[in-house]
């Protein structure tokens, strides 16, 4: 039986990202040269025929999918929102200087950046961690990011045949945290987010999930 294709897309530069703020659930526009990382992605994109469409429901995720599937020669799909491959909440940090933010998360772990913490201790750490630091304790832990994802994958296996090609526009530590957990078989070792804009491609078949390719700029 032939493999769910999912081409993995991260949405383009917001003006957040530029300032280099924490961006869970939290929106800013595409800036410029967002509307142009989705354009690009939409031109490399624009020959292969999707069964399906999905962005995350938030406007940054949402409008690079709408401008993908605009420059698509073969696709006739309506984009389907879905909250479950949203961005990380963040709770407290959301909107927060994000060196700042991840300093006061993992200096009590003796580890000073997000990169020293997922080094040290993991990406599923990373989270438990934050969890932890937010004084308000709403930030997804593992666990609950995990079990949102999870229904993600569900409805992609529900609403989907063996073959099809599914279009996927999420974020940047939610595309990562894919590949991190379920690409190390894959020969996958996750040292840096996906760049706006960038394409990866993962499968689900009937025994798991498998990583193709991961942040790349050209198909």
């Amino acid at each position: 039986m032939k493999p769910i294709t999912v081409y993995l897309v991260r949405h383009g530069q917001t003006w957040f990202n530029r300032y280099n703020k924490m961006q869970g659930w939290s929106d800013s526009p595409l800036t410029p040269s967002g509307i142009d990382d989705a354009k690009l992605a939409g031109q490399k994109l624009k020959h292969i025929t999707f069964t399906n469409a999905y962005a995350s429901d938030t406007t940054r995720a949402t409008n690079t999918a709408k401008m993908i599937l605009k420059a698509n020669f073969n696709s006739h799909t309506e984009l389907n929102i879905t909250p479950h491959f949203r961005e990380q909440f963040y709770g407290y940090y959301e909107g927060e200087d994000s060196p700042k933010a991840w300093y006061a998360v993992g200096q009590p772990h003796g580890a000073r950046t997000f990169s020293q913490i997922i080094e040290k201790f993991g990406v599923d750490a990373s989270k438990n961690f934050m969890h932890e630091a937010d004084p308000f304790h709403e930030a997804e832990d593992a666990l609950t990011y995990w079990n949102r994802l999870q229904k993600g994958f569900k409805q992609l296996r529900e609403e989907n045949q063996n073959g099809d090609n599914v279009l996927l526009v999420s974020h940047g530590t939610t595309i990562r945290s894919i590949v991190d957990k379920f690409g190390k078989e894959d020969g996958f070792v996750v040292t840096e987010s996906p760049k706006n804009g960038s394409i990866s491609k993962i499968q689900l078949t009937d025994s798991g999930i498998h990583v193709l390719s991961y942040n790349q700029l050209e198909l």
